[in-house]
Order: C-alpha cells, then structure tokens, then sequence
C-alpha cells in the first residue's frame, strides 16, 4: 500500500464499519454545507446541520471533547443562522444581508471567543479527561470556529478570515491524529472558505450593506 493510501485509510482497518459510514456522511455534508455558504444559499444549515451532530457523535466516542464541544457549538449556531437567514421584512426583502462587523460586534466575537475556550477546558475537566498539547489546541480552535459560526449566522464577512485561521490548524491536527478523511476534509474546507471570502467580498463592493 502507498503511503498516500496508508495515511488516509491506515487507521480505519480496525475501526467500526458504522463509524466509517457516519464518517464519511458526515464528510459529504460538511462539504455539501460550505459550498452552499459559500453562494450564500440556506441549504448551508440544514446540510451543515447533519454534519456537525454525526460529527459530535463520533468525536464523543473517541473522547475528542474539544472537537466534540465545537460541533455541539455549530449545531446550536446551525439552528440560529437557519432562522436568521430566513427571515423577511414585509416587503419580503430578507434582513439580513452580507457586511463588515462594527466594533461593537468585534467586541461581542471576542468575547464569545474566550467563552468557548473557558466552556470547552472545563467540559474536559468535567470528564475528568486528560488534557494533552494536542487538546489546548482543539480548545483554541473551538473558540475560534464558534466565533466563525456566529459571524456566519448575521452574515458577516470576517467570519470566513476566521474560518481560513482554522481550517489551517486543524488540517496538521487531525493528520497528526491520524484523521485522515477529517484532514483531507478541512483541507477542502480551507480552500472553499478562500473561495468564499473572494465571493461574499465580491458582492459587499457590489451591494454595500451598512448593518
């Protein structure tokens, strides 16, 4: 076997087979969700949705608690941008439009920023689970895409600078892991969120919102 084909599909020779199956569904519409971000299109949540709860599923029974708490963290987000994105005025314009974050909401990223990070340290200390290097990183990253996400959800454009940030880290993370589908997968969603940015850019010059 190739060490291409050692690397991504080694560490699931002794795996569960239902495992692997919600793996790679979880896989298709995580992937299926950022490109609908991307175009700005509603299917981003209820595809995102399926996504983010097989993934707290898996990472659950692998004790992974960061990574588990930062997809519990997007479905709950996945729900809330689901109804924002949805809603209209009376005129059936919808309300909310892509824009820049002032400094009132930078504050508020921020501040959801350390929230996360001290909600995710204590749900390992909650487990009672070992918090290794690699862990301090998933709580660093946990803060940082739930913070994506609610930018996401009121639609704006920092959020994929920040979706890019974490797409990075956690690419070297989850190989290091031995993830290889979940690495290839952020890999994908790196490369998708730079597509995004250049979009939703593209249509704020266009169409300038001042929210």
């Amino acid at each position: 076997m190739s060490p291409i084909f050692e690397f991504f599909l080694g560490p699931y020779q002794e795996r569960e087979l239902s495992l692997i199956i919600l793996e790679a569904t979880a896989f298709f519409f995580g992937i299926a969700s950022v490109i609908y971000a991307k175009k700005e299109d509603i299917m981003v949540y209820p595809t995102g949705l399926v996504a983010t709860a097989i993934t707290t599923y898996i990472f659950f029974i692998d004790r992974l608690l960061g990574d588990m708490m930062m997809n519990f963290y997007f479905s709950i987000m996945s729900i809330y941008g689901w109804w924002n994105w949805a809603r209209r005025k009376q005129n059936r314009e919808l309300v909310v439009h892509i824009s820049r974050t002032n400094a009132r909401e930078k504050w508020i990223g921020l501040g959801l920023f350390l929230v996360t990070i001290f909600v995710t340290y204590a749900v390992y200390k909650g487990f009672g689970a070992e918090i290794a290097p690699t862990n301090y990183v998933d709580i660093f990253t946990s803060g940082i895409f739930f913070t994506a996400m609610w930018y996401m959800a009121n639609k704006k454009l920092e959020n994929w600078t920040l979706w890019i940030l974490g797409d990075l880290i956690t690419v070297p993370l989850y190989a290091y892991r031995g993830w290889g589908m979940f690495s290839l997968q952020y890999l994908i969603f790196t490369i998708l969120a730079v597509q995004g940015y250049l979009v939703w850019k593209k249509s704020l010059v266009k169409s300038p919102q001042t929210s």
